[in-house]
């Protein structure tokens, strides 16, 4: 017999293949502990936001930008309650896969995909009623689908007037929005650009979209609705609302600037919030220290409570720098981060217990995503978008 190792080896790979194979295993059920931190929406308040946003355009349509898993609150939870408002006239993503999800999801309105895709996607996208954003000469392959799903093909042309990220040159778009608009395959139903957000240069761009279109229309050119106007833009510059506006962070309640919040232009109200529990309470003696590389030390006998959320939860690292997080009718300063754990100082007395509900943001006043974000210099746009997707979403009717 052979009592080599590589004969042990084919002898028991010739016992493994003799034997019926075992049924695999069901995939269990994700298991969350109650301790684990969770996301929870607020469908009224994104009702509202939207209701705010279309007062201040002027009743125009609303293209929905819910990009990057819905700004972290779930792709389709924010589908679902924009799908079902009038005032809202689409929906935009920037991954097929939110594209797809959104359709999956039962979504019926327009979905637009800003992102780019290969040709050989075109079809699946096409045949499941996602508009492209087109910037590249694709007329032949727009032609092959249009032939093969026995219909034209909708699309939105993007423009590039100087963000210099995507869209075809301002200066070389006429030719392109021609020759897409007389193709019998294709049909044109929006036109947009993007801007840079530099209060000096934003005039300019619109100047340089304003000039291309009214050529193109001059000539007969159907350009669908033309739409340029951001979150940021919806408080800065009420001549780019055009036919149709396109926000994103201010449809989830939150000021991507400081000094909007102040300004009454918009009433918004987060849609989000980010909970877990307190994990561990205890005391720590004076001078004795808590975090990686001893970042806390006590000046005094101190209470500190450890909660069971972190910087891979969506936590940036920031916090500790001056974060604070609410338990109960207190708010208490985050002192330590980790992947998974915050550590925040109670004070001198044990005035939270293990169990209890601890807020890092939520649409209260003082705990808002602004708030935590200017209390440790983090951007508003990292505490959503960079939420867990593993973390379970909530929705809530308050």
């Amino acid at each position: 017999m052979d009592t080599t190792r590589r004969g042990c080896l084919r002898t028991a790979l010739a016992l493994s293949l003799a034997r019926p194979a075992s049924p695999a295993p069901e995939p269990a059920e994700p298991r969350d502990s109650s301790f684990d931190p969770w996301v929870e929406v607020h469908p009224e308040n994104l009702r509202h936001n939207v209701r705010e946003v279309s007062r201040r355009a002027g009743a125009r349509p609303i293209l929905a930008v819910i990009k990057n898993n819905g700004y972290g609150l779930g792709v389709a939870n924010v589908g679902r309650v924009f799908d079902s408002m009038d005032e809202v006239a689409g929906l935009a993503v920037v991954k097929l896969d939110e594209a797809v999800r959104l359709r999956e999801g039962g979504i019926r309105k327009p979905v637009l995909l800003m992102g780019p895709f290969d040709e050989k996607n075109l079809e699946d996208v096409v045949a499941k009623n996602i508009l492209p954003m087109v910037y590249t000469p694709i007329g032949p392959a727009l032609d092959r689908v249009a032939k093969k799903l026995q219909r034209p093909v909708d699309l939105h042309v993007c423009v590039d007037t100087g963000l210099g990220r995507e869209g075809v040159p301002y200066r070389a778009a006429g030719t392109l929005i021609k020759e897409l608009a007389g193709r019998k395959s294709t049909q044109i139903v929006g036109t947009m650009m993007t801007f840079a957000e530099d209060p000096e240069f934003d005039g300019e761009q619109l100047r340089r979209f304003n000039i291309l279109c009214s050529s193109l229309e001059a000539e007969g050119v159907r350009l669908g609705r033309k739409h340029a106007a951001s979150s940021f833009t919806l408080f800065q510059h009420s001549d780019a609302f055009l036919d149709m506006v396109r926000p994103g962070m201010a449809l989830f309640g939150i000021y991507s600037e400081a000094q909007f919040r102040n300004q009454h232009v918009l009433e918004l109200r987060p849609g989000v919030a980010l909970r877990t529990r307190v994990a561990y309470v205890k005391q720590l003696p004076k001078n004795e220290s808590a975090g990686y590389e001893r970042v806390y030390r006590a000046k005094q006998d101190t209470w500190v409570a450890t909660l069971s959320v972190g910087h891979a939860d969506g936590v940036p690292r920031s916090a500790e720098k001056g974060a604070r997080v609410r338990i109960g009718n207190g708010l208490f300063r985050v002192v330590a981060i980790s992947a998974s754990h915050l550590i925040v100082e109670i004070g001198d007395k044990p005035l939270v217990k293990i169990g209890d509900v601890a807020t890092v943001f939520d649409w209260t006043e003082g705990s808002r995503p602004e708030d935590v974000g200017a209390a440790c210099n983090a951007s508003v746009y990292d505490l959503t978008m960079h939420l867990n997707p593993l973390l379970r979403r909530r929705l809530v009717e308050v």
